[in-house]
């Protein structure tokens, strides 16, 4: 699933209930090694993710989740961010955020 603006705006977030938007850029090299790893994991473990596209630096959702560098990833909880992990510059996202992220989310789906 991929989200866009409208998305953050209207109820899309609220119906997922516990999603992980990955936050990448096209021209990002660190996004482009990451998500398929980020995938894998997350089909596996049977959790709910999107890509949030912000290749365009005009786009709002940079300001709107204070996107300074991509990779990022946040976990949403009833429409809200519940769990946050930026990119390191110069190394993006590892695999242990990756457990981590895949753990929160199985954590936060839990609850209800």
């Amino acid at each position: 699933m991929e989200l866009g603006t409208a998305d953050f705006n209207g109820q899309t977030l609220k119906r997922a209930r516990t999603l992980a938007a990955v936050f990448l850029a096209s021209w990002c090299s660190f996004c482009m090694r990451f998500l398929p790893a980020f995938e894998a994991a997350a089909k596996a473990a049977g959790i709910s993710w999107a890509i949030v596209d912000v290749s365009d630096y005009d786009n709002e959702l940079w300001d709107a989740f204070n996107i300074e560098i991509v990779p990022s990833i946040v976990i949403f909880k009833d429409g809200k961010p519940a769990w946050r992990r930026d990119g390191i510059p110069g190394r993006g996202l590892s695999a242990e955020v990756i457990s981590e992220a895949v753990g929160e989310m199985k954590s936060l789906s839990a609850q209800t």
